[in-house]
């Protein structure tokens, strides 16, 4: 671990692919990145078992062994690396300011954010226990191990009818939990799931637990009118109630949209702050896949290079 120097050249914030990819690019320029850990090196991909759709693994690899290439391959190239938690960011000016949790402040001339988004849970008593192991936030990159199983979605909104509609490509059959009567999400996307024979409402209801010791076997399902507790035997408990940027640290510097996700020019990484740039889960609401966000990585770190070379 290496601590930072007075005036960086070019820190980033999160060791997930986007900020890793990032970390590749700006070492091979020789821009001697400082890349700093947050609470959760690695990212969302290490709560994640088997990686299948990441290009380049013929044979699964799980999330945490995907990071740790990622890392290796940085470290190679002479990034060097920070376990800390940055409490405050000031963009008011470059160069910028970072503060640590230890009190150290330093400068950089270039900031890349890939600080990601956090899935939001339910809260259960098993919940954290049994993710990956059943308990998913995301139906794009853990559907595929559920082919004609029986599994649920909980959420109402727009993001749990769409990965409801797409679990259905491979489960048997899907149970749509939500604590309504109704659905909040477009008429459009209501439309489908009512059209789906393979997906269940379960209305006015709510998980109370999962149900499992290494994997999800079952929930607890608490329907809201009468209060009685009913057993659903699944095997996989998809969560849809939206994502959580991590955009706090720069709240009042960028533009974010209404959701907190940083606002970035079209076709780039770049934010109305010259020098800061996002990428990853922080700016993309949309398709939140590891090789999107290393992409982004990608193309934070070369609009950074080419920032400081126009701005030298």
């Amino acid at each position: 671990m290496s601590a930072p120097q007075p005036l960086e050249t070019i820190t980033i914030l999160g060791s997930g692919p986007a900020g890793l990819t990032a970390a590749i690019y700006a070492a091979r320029a020789n821009l001697k990145p400082l890349l700093i850990h947050g609470g959760q090196p690695g990212g969302q991909l290490t709560t994640t078992t088997d990686v299948e759709n990441y290009p380049g693994f013929a044979e699964a690899v799980t999330g945490p062994e995907l990071m740790e290439a990622f890392t290796k391959q940085a470290e190679r190239f002479g990034t060097r690396f920070l376990q800390a938690t940055v409490t405050k960011t000031d963009l008011s000016k470059r160069p910028f300011r970072i503060t640590l949790d230890n009190g150290t402040t330093f400068e950089t001339q270039t900031l890349i954010a890939a600080t990601g988004a956090t899935a939001k849970y339910l809260g259960l008593p098993n919940e954290m226990r049994l993710i990956g192991r059943g308990v998913s936030a995301c139906a794009t990159c853990d559907g595929f191990f559920f082919r004609n199983q029986e599994i649920a979605v909980v959420g109402g909104g727009d993001t749990a009818a769409e990965e409801a509609t797409f679990l259905t490509r491979f489960a048997s059959k899907v149970h749509l939990i939500h604590r309504r009567e109704e659905l909040r999400a477009s008429k459009a996307m209501q439309a489908r799931v009512f059209a789906n024979a393979k997906i269940q409402p379960i209305w006015n209801s709510a998980v109370e637990d999962v149900v499992g010791e290494s994997e999800v076997r079952g929930l607890k399902v608490r329907n809201l009118l009468d209060n009685k507790i009913s057993d659903l035997n699944v095997t996989g408990l998809f969560i849809a109630i939206g994502h959580k940027p991590n955009s706090d640290l720069f709240k009042g510097y960028v533009d974010l949209d209404a959701a907190g996700y940083v606002k970035t020019v079209p076709g780039s990484t770049r934010t109305k702050v010259p020098g800061f740039f996002a990428c990853g889960d922080l700016q993309d609401h949309v398709y939140r896949q590891a090789v999107t966000a290393a992409g982004t990585g990608c193309m934070a770190a070369l609009d950074a290079e080419r920032f400081l070379q126009e701005t030298e």
